[in-house]
């Protein structure tokens, strides 16, 4: 088991825009850190960069759901389009006990490799759609704060800023 620190807000590597993924002679064990980490911290979720290493991949679990029957891993995605519209209040490991309403798009087509390298061009809906997006996001250095109203960033100002200074410790 390899649980790595999940970087908070304020993290340099949470605004860097990964670099797809060439060299995969490593592949298998970042493919088992993400994971354990991911369940370590109880997310459905986790970016690459979120562990600080700035590479286009994360994984998803929602098995627990009738969406999706086990856990996935998206190596250099894409999203090739979206369609309709959908707003849910999203969590994020990257910033513990804030929520923030974001809006998505109801329907993805995403392009991506799995974890055995084999190329996919997907159409997702439902959670499984919305966490690939927030993860994606995480990848093109986009995080949910961005999507927060004026109202929300003042809710949450004090963690937000006690995080940032975390880092810069």
């Amino acid at each position: 088991m390899a649980v790595k620190k999940v970087v908070k807000f304020g993290h340099p590597a949470l605004r860097t825009i990964s670099d797809d993924i060439t060299d995969f002679s490593n592949i298998n064990q970042l493919v088992t850190d993400l994971f354990d980490t991911m369940y370590e911290f109880d997310g459905i979720g986790l970016a690459a960069n979120q562990i600080a290493v700035t590479k286009r991949i994360f994984v998803v679990d929602i098995s627990h759901t009738e969406e999706c029957d086990s856990p996935m891993v998206f190596i250099n995605g894409e999203i090739e389009e979206g369609d309709g519209s959908v707003i849910d209040s999203e969590g994020c490991l990257s910033l513990p006990d804030i929520r923030i309403n974001v809006e998505r798009f109801k329907t993805i087509k995403y392009t991506y490799l799995d974890e055995n390298l084999d190329k996919h061009s997907r159409e997702f809906s439902g959670l499984l759609s919305t966490v690939i997006q927030h993860e994606n996001d995480h990848l093109n250095g986009k995080i949910i704060t961005d999507f927060a109203t004026p109202a929300d960033l003042l809710k949450y100002d004090k963690a937000l800023k006690l995080m940032k200074s975390e880092n810069e410790r």
